[in-house]
């Protein structure tokens, strides 16, 4: 790597180099080194020396990011090395700090965010721990503590972006809500959650302090209604909540209510109410829930202008699409996701309006299956004009021709800050006829020879127009999502469960009509 690292950066490579040198001689360096003396264990994978250190560790803070972020001594970034070997070693040393720390112990809180799961690992193990995997270990970790008698009286408050599933479920309520004492407080920052009951959910969302919370997730395998999206808000709160999404059908109606007489939603408007409380909500995500008619009701008691808002395959109608064009929050949007819905033959002119309104602060734009077709794409590029601050662009699975394609980036040549443009398999690569959307095995099936030229010619009319800055690409089946990599296997037996009891309810069927 050719970057100009300090001569106290080069000395505390030399020493973690030496895990034995360094165990011993640990005493005598200056407690202002530590944290440059961590960073140099970390990139060297000196998992031994990580590990004494967070032992001996003579600070009060720790803070994984900003140990790990570009420095005055290493401008190398760290934070998306992930790796298994040392963040293992800072949670083994985080539980000798209590054990054996003895009256040296000055830790006071360990901030063990701020690291960035990527596909592929820049550490020379090449072995990650994904957000997953490092909450089982800290649960794991503070309920052996919790057991241990000479563990420290005063707790190290731990903050943590934590990740529960029914896997490890059991472990992250004993750790969360110990009986005794806790040796390491855990303190969520960012709560994900798949593959758990709306009844677990809550227990495990009210043990990890939703007071603190900034972000919350909760996806695929939670099914949630719409009155256990009520009583989420109603009574945990979410003060301090930045971030928010929800699973699909989030604002369905329960099984067991009836419509009321004068067709209130009385759960949506209480849900709103909620919502609208949150005064650090910035960022909402309700994809495929179904809100036709609803957004106004949703989203007019907001307060607070949001900044994200994915509203993907929500099913929105002309009166939504209206009150986007005209809310006065449009104008704060960076980030928009309108995927599922057919925005230029449907709603020409509000959709229009919404993206004059945004054009100012729009960064991000998601128009993955809107039907956009050839003759669509004068009307997009006119869209698309005033977005000057536009840097990524994603309209996947729409049926465009390589000729409509050409002409649209011909347009997207003029927007300055445009970095990444996700665009479609053409349609000339599909077989005649072929019907959208596609399911994933007709999607797949294209004849990729054809493709790969015309995603040349593209790339060759952007390097003509001088923006050869611009990354193209068609990532078939969605972007890397680390979470659902690491957890694929407990996913699987979920999607069998459930074809299995759907296969039973079937054969069940069959033999009643019989």
């Amino acid at each position: 790597v050719g970057m100009m690292q300090s001569l106290r950066f080069i000395s505390a490579e030399a020493l973690a180099s030496h895990p034995q040198v360094a165990r011993q001689s640990l005493d005598g360096v200056a407690h202002n080194l530590y944290p440059l003396l961590f960073k140099a264990s970390y990139l060297l994978e000196q998992a031994e020396v990580i590990r004494v250190l967070l032992e001996r560790w003579p600070l009060e803070e720790l803070r994984l990011g900003a140990l790990l972020g570009p420095s005055a001594d290493h401008p190398g970034d760290l934070r998306d090395r992930a790796c298994r070997a040392c963040l293992e070693a800072c949670v083994r040393g985080l539980a000798d700090h209590t054990l054996w720390g003895g009256g040296r112990r000055r830790l006071r809180v360990a901030d063990l965010t701020g690291i960035r799961d990527v596909q592929v690992q820049g550490c020379p193990c090449g072995r990650a721990l994904g957000r997953w995997g490092r909450t089982k270990l800290l649960a794991r970790t503070c309920c052996e503590l919790q057991a241990e008698p000479r563990a420290a009286r005063r707790p190290v408050e731990v903050l943590a972006d934590i990740f529960v599933t029914g896997g490890n479920f059991d472990l992250v309520v004993r750790a969360l809500g110990p009986e005794g004492p806790a040796p390491l407080r855990v303190r969520c920052l960012s709560f994900r959650a798949d593959s758990l009951g709306p009844g677990q959910l809550l227990h495990v969302l009210r043990l990890a302090g939703p007071g603190e919370l900034r972000r919350l997730e909760v996806v695929h395998n939670v099914r949630l209604h719409a009155g256990h999206v009520q009583q989420l808000l109603a009574q945990l709160g979410f003060p301090r909540l930045v971030s928010l999404t929800l699973p699909a059908k989030a604002f369905d109606a329960p099984p067991t209510s009836t419509p009321a007489p004068d067709g209130e939603d009385t759960l949506l408007t209480s849900i709103a109410r909620e919502l609208s409380r949150m005064t650090q909500l910035t960022e909402l995500s309700v994809a495929f829930s179904t809100l036709t008619g609803k957004l106004q009701k949703l989203l007019g008691p907001l307060r607070t202008p949001l900044r994200v808002l994915d509203l993907g395959n929500c099913a929105l109608n002309h009166a939504d699409m209206a009150f986007l064009a005209n809310w006065t929050h449009a104008a704060h949007l960076e980030v928009l996701d309108l995927s599922g819905h057919c925005l230029v033959d449907l709603f020409p002119s509000t959709f229009f309006r919404l993206l004059g309104q945004a054009a100012p602060t729009l960064r991000a734009l998601t128009l993955e299956e809107c039907g956009l077709a050839d003759r669509h794409v004068g009307a997009l590029c006119l869209a698309l004009g005033p977005c000057r601050r536009l840097q990524e662009l994603r309209f996947l699975g729409n049926p465009m021709s390589a000729r409509a394609l050409r002409r649209l980036f011909v347009a997207l040549c003029g927007l300055p800050r445009l970095q990444s443009v996700e665009f479609p398999v053409p349609r000339d690569c599909y077989p005649e006829g072929s019907a959208y959307p596609q399911d994933e095995l007709a999607m797949s099936k294209f004849d990729q020879q054809k493709y790969s030229a015309i995603a040349e010619d593209l790339r060759a009319l952007l390097l003509r127009a001088g923006r050869d800055d611009i990354r193209l690409s068609t990532p078939l089946f969605g972007s890397f999502d680390p979470d659902i990599q690491e957890t694929s296997n407990e996913l699987g037996t979920l999607l069998l469960q459930a074809f299995k009891t759907a296969l039973e309810n079937f054969s069940r069927a069959l033999k009643q009509m019989e």
